[in-house]
């Protein structure tokens, strides 16, 4: 008799993030699912490990557990411990807007993903565009339960998608494509302030960002109304520089 299948949920959004339960409620019938989130939104901390302070790990339900840490940290924990009889698949997200191209560098969302794709277990990131600040997740959860049964049969090798869903209904959504990352414009404002003391202090600006519609990028393919899908690399190694590297003198 087949072993149940045993699925790891993540996130970046924390515990009240929108798209967790809707993720944790799609993934149920696939085997059984675990969840570990940050305690508190934690948005763009990228693949940030925690190493000088102590984790605490708190049940808050069947299934559900939060940390005092980063996404990365939730990835890592729950693969190495609490569930360390063995995880087949890391499911990050839902995430609360997209994480397309340079966002990647950046995400939260990404980095809980490549860091269960680190410790050998295929990953996908999912995340779903927002229209008027909220978002519509069924599509997003519907796509991603479709991923997940398809990674859930292989390959052996740790596979990291990255996936992002238009901010469309799910009718509205014409299909998916796979795609490359594009390229992803931020704003490069830095706001500089005073506290009641007199003191400066720095907000740093540019969260929203634009993006070039270049063809046959993750960018061009949500805009289009297409879910797009990117295989992600551990190895970020400029493989064209290697020899001009090489060839330098210093």
């Amino acid at each position: 008799m087949a072993r149940e299948k045993r699925i790891l949920v993540v996130n970046d959004d924390g515990l009240h993030g929108e798209g967790l339960a809707p993720l944790r409620e799609a993934l149920a019938p696939l085997g059984k699912v675990t969840a570990i989130v940050p305690e508190r939104e934690r948005s763009a901390a990228s693949h940030c490990l925690t190493l000088h302070k102590p984790l605490r790990l708190k049940p808050h339900g069947p299934g559900l557990y939060a940390i005092n840490g980063t996404p990365a940290d939730c990835a890592r924990i729950g693969v190495l411990h609490l569930m360390r009889s063995g995880v087949d698949l890391v499911v990050s997200g839902i995430n609360r807007g997209h994480n397309m191209g340079s966002d990647v560098i950046y995400s939260g969302t990404v980095a809980a993903a490549s860091e269960a794709a680190m410790l050998g277990v295929p990953a996908v990131a999912v995340s779903q565009g927002l229209k008027g600040g909220k978002g519509d997740y069924r599509a997003a959860a519907a796509f991603a339960v479709r991923v997940a049964q398809r990674l859930l049969k292989g390959p052996k090798r740790p596979v990291l998608l990255n996936v992002n869903v238009p901010a469309l209904p799910p009718e509205s959504v014409k299909g998916w494509k796979t795609v490359r990352l594009g390229e992803r414009l931020y704003d490069q404002n830095v706001a500089v302030r005073r506290d009641p003391r007199g003191d400066h202090y720095f907000w740093m600006a540019g969260r929203w960002v634009r993006g070039r519609d270049l063809p046959g990028t993750d960018i061009s393919a949500v805009r289009a109304g297409y879910i797009s899908v990117t295989p992600l690399a551990l190895d970020p190694t400029d493989v064209a520089a290697l020899p001009k590297v090489a060839a330098w003198r210093f």
